[in-house]
């Protein structure tokens, strides 16, 4: 493994963000191998940096005191109080100062970078057109069903979990279900033991083949409203109610416009800054 010393211009601050960016770890809490590829990263984007702030563009571009304020607010903000986020930042070597020098830094890069990526040209509609033609099964939604369910498990241990209690426990809930179906989110929270009866057994807006396969077989041959009889699953017994039906559809050219005009637009954007970075040269300072 190759060790990288820290250069002098290497941040703290780019070294903490590395961190958590590849480990969700401050860079104290790294291993070495761990913090070495941190530095690695750090340095990385510490040149790039570098190399966007001596740019000709980077010298018009003006960070105000309002937005420095914002983004230091914004990660103070992530802290229960103001003591944890001082704390925080004296383990990861920052203070105040500091912090805002890292973030002023940034909020130049970003507006750097944005400033760049305006300069991408527009989509125009034939463009669209094309990736609708080449990219059309994106665009095609297949059935899906509105689930709930109350989920009776198996446990021989329990006399009412025994397979034959779960599946009267289950056939009693259908009955009573099937005759008035509003209850079930009641009944889901009264007896569900599937986390889902804390939001009245929803199970959410599902294609085919999400579920379980016996689960998926039942819910798509019920009918709006319709509740199904006892299902067992590897896991257990399942009561199903089909709240809704939203029958399949492919989205025509209008309706996915918006959608691909912002997919576009934004794969120019970032082929604009690529193409931008890759034209740089390193600043002295990296020339080491």
């Amino acid at each position: 493994m190759t060790v990288i010393e820290e250069p002098v211009q290497l941040s703290t601050y780019n070294l903490l963000r590395a961190a958590l960016a590849l480990f969700k770890k401050s860079p104290a809490e790294l291993a070495e191998a761990e913090l070495q590829q941190a530095k690695i990263q750090a340095l990385n984007e510490f040149r790039i940096e570098s190399r966007v702030l001596n740019a000709p563009e980077a010298a018009a571009v003006i960070i105000t005191e309002q937005e420095l304020q914002q983004a230091y607010q914004e990660i103070q903000g992530r802290y229960q109080d103001e003591a944890a986020f001082f704390s925080d930042l004296e383990k990861n070597r920052l203070d105040k100062d500091s912090l805002l020098a890292a973030l002023h830094r940034q909020c130049k890069v970003n507006t750097v970078l944005e400033l760049v990526a305006s300069r991408a040209p527009a989509v125009s509609d034939v463009e669209i057109g094309i990736y609708y033609h080449v990219h059309a099964d994106q665009f095609h939604l297949p059935e899906r069903r509105e689930a709930c369910h109350i989920f009776i498990s198996i446990n021989p241990d329990y006399p009412e979990n025994t397979p034959e209690m779960a599946l009267i426990r289950a056939q009693e809930l259908a009955e009573r279900l099937r005759k008035k179906p509003h209850k079930f989110a009641d009944l889901a929270l009264k007896h569900s033991e599937c986390p889902t009866a804390l939001q009245g057994g929803v199970l959410g807006t599902v294609p085919r083949g999400t579920l379980y396969p016996e689960l998926d077989a039942v819910l798509f041959g019920l009918k709006a409203g319709e509740v199904s009889d006892a299902v067992k699953s590897e896991i257990g017994f399942h009561v199903l109610l089909c709240k809704s039906i939203q029958k399949s559809e492919t989205l025509s050219l209008a309706k996915a416009t918006p959608k691909i005009r912002q997919l576009m637009n934004e794969r120019a954007r970032r082929t604009c800054q690529r193409a931008w970075l890759a034209g740089l040269t390193a600043p002295e300072t990296e020339e080491r």
